[in-house]
């Protein structure tokens, strides 16, 4: 059976420690999947396919990195690609407490889809995609939290 996992977020956009996070983990896993989801508690600055281009743009040198939308549930969307892993990021013990109680949700919901948290780098640990919407919002150059295929204007 291939690991493959799927990495979902908003990604409002997609930031360093997110790229770190996925590829750390390309060594784990035979595919990711970058899922770009739509999270109706939020209002997105950036459209859904600007996100995907630049994920896209970020991991052209990683053949095993895909990238697609989804709406629902993480594990539904799971199931929907035979991922059998949702690969999480963590940068504190906040980030640690909040995807725990979220992994035993997507556990009762789909024993066969197990959760994979990686830490992230802690040069990078700072970086949210809350804080950097939020510089650009406000003019300021965001562009050193950013991938270098991501270009805002």
């Amino acid at each position: 059976m291939l690991r493959k996992a799927v990495f979902p977020g908003t990604f409002d956009p997609f930031t360093l420690g997110h790229e770190s996070i996925v590829r750390k983990a390309l060594p784990l896993f035979d595919e990711i999947i970058v899922a770009v989801g739509k999270n109706s508690t939020k209002n997105a600055l950036y459209d859904m396919e600007t996100r995907i281009e630049w994920i896209k743009a970020t991991f052209k040198d990683a053949p095993t990195v895909s990238v697609d939308s989804y709406t629902g549930l993480t594990v539904d969307y799971c199931k929907s690609t035979q991922s059998n892993f949702i690969l999480r990021g963590l940068r504190n013990p906040q980030d640690f407490q909040y995807e725990s109680a979220i992994e035993q949700m997507n556990h009762a919901l789909s024993p066969d889809v197990t959760s994979v948290f990686l830490v992230c780098e802690a040069r990078l640990a700072a970086i949210s995609s809350s804080i950097v919407r939020e510089i650009i919002k406000n003019g300021g150059d965001a562009s050193q939290f950013l991938p270098a295929a991501i270009k805002i204007s």
